[in-house]
């Protein structure tokens, strides 16, 4: 059974979902501590697990990074201004840039993979 540790040769072993858990679903960026493999200012990773009808508590405005993200399994649904996209099977994506306001609802029980770029102190949507 494969199970989260870092490893002295500057390797990093996990699992998503524990380790997602740790960090409100981040895997990797700005405010993983310096040292650790998964420390990034270029990059952040998150993998979203969303029970049926969750969804984000306010809209992003403002954006200024790009972001993918990818359906692992589930029915999400990205919210854009005039505009929604329903990402159905698994492997569909959508990619937006800066200046793209968005947010999301969880039609069924859905995971994600999110990538963000780059990783900027300070965006953090609010907790409920």
């Amino acid at each position: 059974m494969l199970t989260s540790r870092l490893v002295m040769d500057n390797v990093y072993v996990g699992k998503a979902a524990p380790d997602a858990a740790a960090d409100h679903g981040w895997l990797l960026g700005h405010f993983k501590p310096f040292g650790d493999i998964r420390h990034s200012q270029d990059v952040e990773i998150k993998w979203g697990v969303h029970p049926r009808g969750d969804e984000r508590a306010k809209w992003v405005t403002g954006e200024t990074r790009t972001a993918l993200l990818v359906l692992i399994r589930g029915r999400f649904r990205m919210e854009l201004p005039g505009r929604n996209v329903v990402l159905s099977d698994p492997g569909d994506y959508i990619v937006w840039g800066p200046g793209v306001d968005h947010s999301w609802h969880a039609e069924e029980e859905s995971t994600v993979l999110t990538v963000r770029w780059p990783s900027i102190p300070g965006y953090q949507a609010p907790r409920p």
